[in-house]
């Protein structure tokens, strides 16, 4: 397809990578997908399989992407494990992803003249101190924690995709993402939504960090990749946040988890980790704005089809 416009997708083999190669596909691009597989699955890629727009290159995106060859018009760096049970056990790892590897993919579109954008997360924000959160606010991280191998590789990323913004005149753009799920996200990866519907359907106590009064703000995929798709085709170049602001305790969570499993679970709590966010809440004035973009899918909608596709695979 050679007048097709031509995508590199780091990352692709996982959670939301793996939709955003669906929907670059469904929009008439040849994909080129990128991943070395430490917390991706080719099970994700599998139903495109014989699909003559689709490749994809086993790398590790902080070595080289040398083996990334032909031309690209965008370059989308999602290739970082995201959950903190996957950075927790890869920091290394983790720390040269957002920091070598985005430079490295920052390189191959600059060599591309392609247009790039990082995937980056509210955890720049840290555990905030405003509330909700806009872009202007410069967060509270703590720099030495556990999760500083994750926050501050994204905080890095952010800088130096920015300077290569300034300084070198590479077409940028940045998307916070807040809480996603959906399809796809792996049962064991630590995050509530799939630890919480494993423990639901398998009929096991539903386990509460803290009090369960911390609160999170939840996406369903499809409106993610959706605000992506906007993101890389507008021409803003500061961080814009992408995520759903209807905000919800851990509870509360929890008790709409059981309601759509048909279960009721007793709830065990234990320690909160440390430097776990307090509150987590996007402001996406910025996004309405610049985007046209806001959530479309009902937290109950998005939650049923999520739950639906873990009740096959418990």
């Amino acid at each position: 397809m050679p007048d097709s416009k031509r995508a590199v997708i780091l990352g692709a083999a996982g959670f939301i990578g793996s939709h955003l190669v669906d929907r670059f596909l469904a929009e008439g691009w040849v994909v080129v997908g990128v991943d070395n597989l430490i917390t991706g699955t080719l099970r994700n890629l599998e139903h495109l399989q014989g699909n003559g727009s689709f490749s994809f290159v086993r790398a590790d995106i902080s070595a080289s992407l040398d083996e990334v060859r032909g031309r690209a018009d965008a370059v989308l760096d999602f290739a970082s494990p995201a959950s903190p049970v996957d950075y927790l056990k890869y920091p290394f790892e983790t720390l040269r992803v957002g920091s070598v590897g985005v430079e490295n993919a920052l390189s191959l579109a600059e060599r591309s003249g392609a247009t790039f954008l990082l995937a980056s997360t509210s955890e720049v924000y840290g555990d905030p101190l405003e509330h909700p959160q806009k872009e202007t606010y410069w967060g509270n991280v703590n720099p030495v924690g556990p999760r500083a191998v994750y926050d501050e590789a994204k905080r890095f990323a952010e800088a130096i995709t920015m300077a290569f913004r300034r300084y070198r005149g590479v077409d940028t753009r940045i998307a916070r993402i807040f809480n996603t799920y959906g399809p796809r996200m792996r049962l064991d990866d630590g995050r509530v939504v799939p630890t919480f519907a494993a423990q639901a359907l398998r009929g096991e106590p539903i386990t509460v960090y803290g009090e369960g009064t911390q609160t999170r703000s939840f996406c369903y995929v499809a409106d993610n990749v959706e605000g992506m798709w906007r993101l890389l085709h507008s021409r803003y170049g500061e961080p814009v946040n992408i995520g759903n602001p209807h905000e919800m305790t851990i509870l509360d969570f929890a008790a709409a988890v059981q309601r759509l499993a048909g279960t009721a679970l007793p709830i065990e709590h234990r320690p909160l980790p440390e430097d776990d966010p307090r509150v987590r809440r996007p402001d996406i004035s910025r996004a309405r704005e610049v985007l046209g973009w806001e959530p479309r899918v009902a937290f109950e909608d998005g939650m049923q089809r999520t739950m639906d596709w873990f009740r096959e695979r418990v």
